[in-house]
């Protein structure tokens, strides 16, 4: 019965892998053409139909690139689109978190101190504002088609700091973050799904039965474009913020959030003016600093943690189902024991701010509800206490570890 369980936990390595993998290639390729983009200048043979040039070097070699306007006269016959590398990170993104938030919902997502509700009404929230995101972005752009775009990017950060509160009223604090990172991810591929990739078939069929494309249908594509490359760098902190409880269990996380999408501005504005031509802004990172500087402080503002004098959640079916297991007493003692030193509310080991990932393990509930990482991080391997630490397990308390969550699995 132990089989499964081992083979999730290696599903989901490959699932990330893969994301990472495919991200890479994505946020590459989209940082690459920004910059070549603003870094062209006017072509030096005035070409008609060509707005700018570059020459770059590479690995040994010299590049000549030229950008036309609307397209060239005549469609070569093999045109390379970026688009698969866009699709491949949402579709194993989405994998990934049905594979660790779906199926893990009573650990991960759902938080009975935040708000008590079923892992199915959980899950349908979950799915219902991500459609939700790309629905109304995709609206307010078209509505505001043609007008200043710096309102439109305005409005954008207020609908994205609105998630970020309500996401943090529905779901814990880790996965509040990650579905802010898939919000604005979902809205990011979605761009090149529905908008960039068919603007830019228009301009194909367009070429290819003799007529000149509309120059529009550029202009749109290249506005969603700039949205994505100044939305790329808060997604990524989005995704790596769940090893980092200081950023996600945050009494006031959700501002955390808002002032991560300000310093992705900051940051993106500065390379976007470099590569422009525009000179060093250095007073975008100045910015930025300070903007760090106030997450910070507001993660020390207050954790989401239990008080003293509050009543303990009850257990859900999975928890509960451990907590009745055999020799359940027994494992409560050696984790309380030997990992609430870092793994506490007010963690006793030196230079150590909060419970590694926000896991606590003092409580029946809390004990109980992370089974499954115990018996990976305890009883499979060793990878906790740390090794080198004075609190290792010795071989006898690692096998009971194993032995209570074999009697879980089969309760």
């Amino acid at each position: 019965m132990t089989l499964m369980p081992i083979f999730w936990e290696w599903a989901e390595f490959a699932l990330r892998w893969l994301h990472v993998i495919t991200a890479i290639a994505w946020i590459g390729s989209s940082f690459y053409f920004i910059a070549l983009d603003l870094g062209l200048r006017p072509s030096s043979d005035r070409r008609q139909g060509v707005s700018g040039e570059e020459w770059q070097v590479h690995g040994g070699g010299f590049y000549f690139i030229q950008k036309y306007m609307v397209a060239p006269a005549r469609m070569p016959s093999d045109l390379i689109w970026f688009k698969w590398e866009s699709y491949s990170t949402w579709l194993t993104g989405f994998a990934l978190m049905a594979v660790v938030y779906y199926l893990g919902s009573e650990l991960y997502l759902v938080d009975p101190n935040v708000l008590e509700m079923s892992s199915g009404m959980a899950i349908a929230i979950s799915v219902a504002s991500l459609a939700f995101g790309w629905i109304a972005y995709n609206t307010i752009c078209k509505l505001m088609l043609g007008k200043d775009d710096t309102w439109l990017m305005v409005i954008l950060y207020v609908i994205l700091v609105a998630m970020a509160w309500g996401y943090t009223q529905v779901f814990s604090g880790r996965a509040a973050f990650l579905h802010l990172g898939a919000f604005t991810a979902t809205v990011m591929s979605a761009n090149v799904f529905f908008i960039i990739i068919p603007n830019q078939k228009v301009v194909v069929e367009d070429l290819k039965a003799g007529r000149t494309p509309d120059p529009k249908y550029g202009k749109i594509a290249k506005q969603r474009s700039t949205h994505n490359n100044y939305l790329t760098l808060p997604v990524i902190f989005m995704m790596l913020s769940n090893h980092y409880p200081l950023a996600f269990a945050a009494k006031y996380n959700w501002i955390i959030a808002a002032l991560v999408f300000l310093m992705g501005v900051t940051i993106r504005h500065f390379f976007n003016t470099m590569h422009k031509r525009g000179g060093m802004l250095w007073w975008t990172w100045g910015l930025t600093v300070g903007l760090f500087l106030a997450v910070m402080w507001l993660s020390t503002a207050g954790i989401y943690m239990q008080d003293e004098g509050e009543d303990e959640a009850a257990l859900g079916p999975v928890a509960q189902r451990f907590a009745s297991a055999a020799g359940f007493e027994e494992v409560h003692d050696i984790v309380t024991t030997n990992c609430s030193m870092c793994h506490s509310r007010e963690p006793y080991w030196e230079g150590m701010a909060s419970p590694p990932k926000g896991v606590r393990l003092e409580t029946t509930q809390e004990v109980a509800t992370m089974a499954k990482e115990i018996w990976l991080q305890a009883g499979v391997t060793h990878a906790m206490p740390p090794a080198g630490s004075y609190m290792a397990l010795d071989d006898e308390s690692r096998a009971a570890i194993r032995k209570w969550y074999e009697a879980g699995l089969e309760g």
